[in-house]
């Protein structure tokens, strides 16, 4: 039975323990985005939309790590700078910091989960690990991992960070996906399209220089943004410039 491919799909969280761990959608704005010139990297679509693909699990305490470097889970020292019932754990040494999320998941059948870090929001010194887990029929939890990767470093998570980022994936779609390298030439169309588009490119950026071509005010080309061809005839179906995933709503029972 392979998943639903239209209409809504389940995405439960049940909540384990005293503390409720805040679930988000994932926001667009990043730090670093907003920090760039006249904000620049939201116009990079692929980007901004990879921003906004999960929900996140947001830490519910401040905390500080250290990593001396060495195998043991003693090695690793944490330090809330709060009082909390729920607190990080160096549970497998070697500098692994682990999450307990505070839930299991249960997803649509052949839904698995995909577990990682909050998406393009880099942390110094320390690296989100990555996890599949078949939340579709495990009666189990799982923990977020991540690698402190500078020994004698501290790492500081605030009250509200993102811990863990997590979206559902059709079981087998990798196994089900055929990959094959072709020669542009077999495609004549999409051939034409690609050459269309570079020949843009290059007069647009011609151009930016020039104060009276449209290219200074434009500014930045944004076909693939409003999802257009390159000749301007027709749009692409189905086209997304943002997400917009619902909140998780908590109820009784």
């Amino acid at each position: 039975m392979n998943a639903p491919s239209s209409g809504p799909l389940p995405l439960i969280a049940y909540q384990l323990g005293e503390v409720a761990l805040e679930l988000r959608p994932a926001p667009r704005r990043r730090a670093w985005m907003d920090r760039t010139p006249e904000q620049y990297a939201y116009r990079c679509l692929p980007l901004a939309l990879a921003n906004q693909h999960a929900w996140e699990i947001l830490s519910p305490v401040g905390f500080e790590a250290s990593w001396s470097g060495g195998p043991r889970k003693e090695d690793l020292e944490i330090r809330l700078l709060a009082p909390c019932a729920w607190r990080p754990l160096s549970h497998f040494g070697n500098g692994v910091l682990t999450f307990h999320t505070g839930y299991l998941f249960r997803t649509a059948p052949e839904c698995n989960l995909f577990a990682t870090g909050p998406i393009n929001r880099p942390k110094d010194g320390i690296s989100p690990l990555s996890g599949v887990i078949e939340t579709d029929w495990a009666p189990y939890a799982f923990t977020m991992n991540w690698l402190l990767t500078r020994p004698g470093a501290t790492v500081r998570f605030e009250p509200g960070e993102p811990i863990c980022a997590f979206f559902p994936v059709p079981r087998g779609l990798l196994e089900r996906t055929l990959p094959e390298v072709r020669q542009m030439g077999s495609d004549p169309e999409l051939e034409r399209q690609l050459e269309a588009w570079r020949l843009s490119r290059a007069q647009f950026l011609e151009d930016l220089p020039e104060r009276r071509s449209e290219a200074p005010q434009a500014r930045w080309q944004k076909d693939y943004y409003t999802g257009s061809y390159p000749d301007g005839a027709q749009k692409a179906p189905g086209h997304q410039i943002k997400l917009d995933l619902k909140k998780f709503e908590r109820r009784k029972g």
